[in-house]
């Protein structure tokens, strides 16, 4: 039996404190939802932290951390500029602000610029090699919104959209491509998948509706077995790339705790739950921190 969807907006805690013209804005690019901020930046930590980045590049984690949040909105201001009629066939989406009339396409637009700005500002703040490597991501951004009509599998596109953070990171302090990077945006993309496709079992029946395709969709009662493999995935590859960074088993038990957390997600979700699905999905947050702790132990010895 399902229950009914948190809403996609509101305008509650500190948005509510904002000017109610400046609502919104806020709401546009989903500053009530800082969990999407979280996950974008949680790569960026992990690729810097690897490398072995804390003592020579620590300020880059907080300026990662502005351009995840302002990046993060830029992208769901443009995701909902070309979504905007989807989105009004949606129970969970149709009172976002350019559905609901609240903000023109226009303004939106230039919302999105002002929030480019400051993504653009952190971007000179890191070496050419990262900021040609972060460039590259825009033309995955800007694909993201139209993978949802043409494929089954959004949700792996946008795992190569939030994982970029990773190479962003590991260039940053490296300069310079590797394996263990490799393994590692590989194992973020599966996280990624598995996560966002527990998101999407909260609009199952809206998006059969509205034509919408999603990997929630497509395993259908299979759902728990393909969180899984992808979680697991996730681990191996994550482990592959620990390993070549400190090749012994004491570092792979820095892993461990993520890998517990992981496992709980795919053995205790609920799929038509949809209340269970997101709070299952926000627990990533957490899942990001336990795996930046175990980069931040294996990048430090290694």
């Amino acid at each position: 039996m399902t229950t009914p969807l948190t809403p996609d907006s509101e305008a509650t805690g500190l948005i509510g404190l904002l000017p109610p013209a400046a609502r919104p804005f806020a709401l546009l690019a989903r500053l009530d939802r800082p969990i999407g901020w979280w996950l974008l930046y949680w790569p960026c930590a992990w690729g810097l932290l690897l490398a072995g980045g804390l003592k020579s590049h620590a300020p880059l984690l907080f300026w990662t951390l502005l351009g995840a949040i302002a990046m993060r909105g830029a992208g769901c201001v443009y995701n909902d500029i070309v979504d905007r009629d989807l989105d009004a066939q949606v129970e969970r989406t149709r009172n976002r602000p350019l559905p609901s009339g609240q903000v023109s396409v226009r303004s939106a637009w230039s919302w999105l610029g002002a929030l480019a700005l400051v993504g653009l500002i952190v971007l000179l703040q890191l070496r050419w090699e990262a900021q040609l490597v972060a460039v590259g991501s825009l033309v995955l951004v800007a694909a993201y919104p139209f993978m949802k009509r043409i494929t089954w599998w959004p949700q792996a596109w946008l795992g190569l959209v939030f994982s970029w953070g990773a190479p962003t990171g590991w260039f940053a302090v490296t300069g310079q491509a590797s394996v263990p990077l490799g393994l590692l945006y590989a194992g973020t993309i599966a996280w990624v998948i598995g996560y966002d496709t527990i998101y999407a079992l909260q609009d199952r029946e809206d998006d059969a509706l509205a034509g919408i395709k999603s990997s929630a969709r497509r395993l259908g009662s299979r759902v728990k077995v393909g969180v899984a493999a992808f979680y697991s995935v996730a681990i191996l590859s994550w482990g592959g790339a620990i390993w070549l960074v400190r090749p012994d088993l004491l570092g792979l038990m820095a892993l461990l705790p993520v890998s517990v957390h992981l496992l709980w997600q795919a053995l205790t979700l609920r799929p038509d739950d949809g209340d269970d699905a997101l709070a299952k999905f926000r627990s990533n947050r957490f899942a990001g921190l336990l795996m930046a702790a175990a980069c931040l132990v294996i990048g430090s010895a290694g």
